[in-house]
């Protein structure tokens, strides 16, 4: 289940990605979304069966099901960047870790390479299609909605691997973006 080094690597948010040169909303939407992609990329890399079965408590979540809850998360900035209505995915089976992982990364760099070009964020909006009608909101909600909470899961997932024996890389800094090799 874990990845070797290399492949590790070739994923996406390793590190983060260069910053703007400019100052905008879009770009600093986008460099957030670079930041959680980071956080989830290292709170999540080489996580065995143990940690993805791990819950605090038996009403909580186990950390694969809060994987899956940031892939859900992501799929809603992916789409509020694409501009189109978001409609809640629902598969025939369940994605495996390392896809809900490596779908997660993508859905997370395809929202922050896009928002990064974008120059009136008023125009985006998160849309929620559902059987029962519309629902739009402003995207001020995606920054408390969807960034935030993936934050906070990204933390929780970080903890959890704590306790199961598992911590972060030691060499992660999380302030600069990048690897100690």
């Amino acid at each position: 289940m874990t990845l070797t080094a290399q492949q590790t690597q070739e994923l996406l948010y390793y590190e983060i990605p260069e910053y703007p040169e400019t100052y905008t909303a879009g770009t600093v939407v986008g460099r957030s979304i670079d930041a959680l992609g980071f956080r989830f990329y290292w709170a999540t890399e080489g996580l065995t069966t143990t940690d993805l079965e791990y819950k605090l408590n038996e009403d909580g979540r186990s950390t694969l099901e809060t994987i899956t809850h940031i892939h859900d998360l992501s799929t809603i900035l992916r789409d509020a960047a694409l501009q189109v209505p978001h409609i809640k995915e629902t598969l025939k089976k369940p994605l495996t870790y390392l896809e809900l992982r490596t779908q997660t990364l993508m859905n997370l760099k395809t929202a922050a390479d896009l928002f990064k070009e974008a120059k009136d964020l008023e125009q985006y909006s998160l849309i929620f299609q559902s059987p029962t009608g519309v629902r739009t909101v402003p995207f001020w909600n995606a920054i408390n909605g969807p960034i935030e909470d993936s934050v906070w899961h990204c933390g929780q997932i970080a903890s959890f691997r704590r306790v199961t024996g598992n911590p972060l890389n030691s060499n992660v800094n999380h302030f600069m973006g990048t690897v100690r090799e």
